[in-house]
């Protein structure tokens, strides 16, 4: 059966964006695993969004225990994976940039400022460029074709 909410002005059918902070804490604490899944969806949708932050704010005061336990791991592992996914996009970014530049990658290096090392670390994913860097990164390949 279906955890049912109340005192508030909510379905469990709803977006679970749209739930106020009691619907979301009835749900973790009185709720199934059906009945956690909106909220686990939301999670891997927006790792960092208002739902993940009010989970947050509830286990912060929360008494420890399986549940809580359970949520805090699906907002960290929400926020690896997108995490993860930023930086291989940041390295798909950085090897389009390169391969449109038709510069050899050490060359490139040099053209943005870095070490053919460090161009190398960006481009397998290791490591994520700063902001600065991967606008001129993305600067360089169009000014080198147009050359």
């Amino acid at each position: 059966m279906p955890v049912a909410f109340r005192n508030v002005d909510a379905s469990p059918t709803d977006d679970v964006r749209t739930w106020p902070y009691e619907a979301l804490v009835a749900v973790i604490d009185r709720g199934l695993v059906p009945d956690w899944q909106p909220i686990f969806a939301e999670l891997r949708r927006s790792p960092w969004g208002r739902v993940a932050r009010r989970v947050e704010h509830y286990l912060s005061y929360r008494e420890p225990g399986p549940g809580s336990t359970l949520f805090a791991l699906a907002v960290e592992h929400a926020r690896a994976q997108a995490d993860q996914a930023d930086r291989a996009e940041a390295a798909a970014r950085v090897r389009e940039a390169v391969d449109l530049s038709g510069l050899t990658k050490a060359e490139f290096a040099q053209l943005v400022g870095t070490s053919a090392s460090r161009l190398s670390t960006y481009l397998n994913g290791k490591v994520t460029p700063s902001a600065a860097m991967l606008i001129r990164i993305e600067r360089t390949a169009p000014t080198t074709r147009e050359a």
